[in-house]
């Protein structure tokens, strides 16, 4: 598969499932189930982590996401979503507040 034919692949991809299952990535469905957003999420943040640009070659390419969907998915196998932190929420520190003042609610 070249390159191009990958990433028309990867388009039709939307679900956790869907990439774990075009990548060959072996998964527990319960797992899955309970982690599918950060799975994908920690996916994409191993991707753009890369000390280096993807391969352009589509071979050493889909190498190198399978790759990393299989990290992103271990995570979640060998932790929980809480522990990982994927996600910004689980880094805010305390309550976040805004202020709007009444004559805001009302402005148009």
């Amino acid at each position: 598969m070249n390159r191009h034919e990958l990433e028309e692949n990867l388009e039709e991809l939307s679900s956790a499932e869907d990439f774990l299952d075009f990548f060959g990535v072996s998964y527990n469905p319960g797992v899955v189930q309970v982690n599918r957003l950060h799975i994908l999420q920690r996916f994409h943040d191993y991707l753009n982590r890369r000390g280096a640009p993807l391969p352009e070659d589509g071979t050493a390419r889909f190498a190198a996401y399978r790759a990393h969907l299989e990290q992103a998915y271990q995570d979640f196998v060998a932790s929980d979503a809480l522990t990982e932190k994927v996600f910004k929420v689980f880094h805010m520190h305390g309550p976040q507040t805004t202020f709007v003042a009444l004559g805001d609610l009302f402005k148009r």
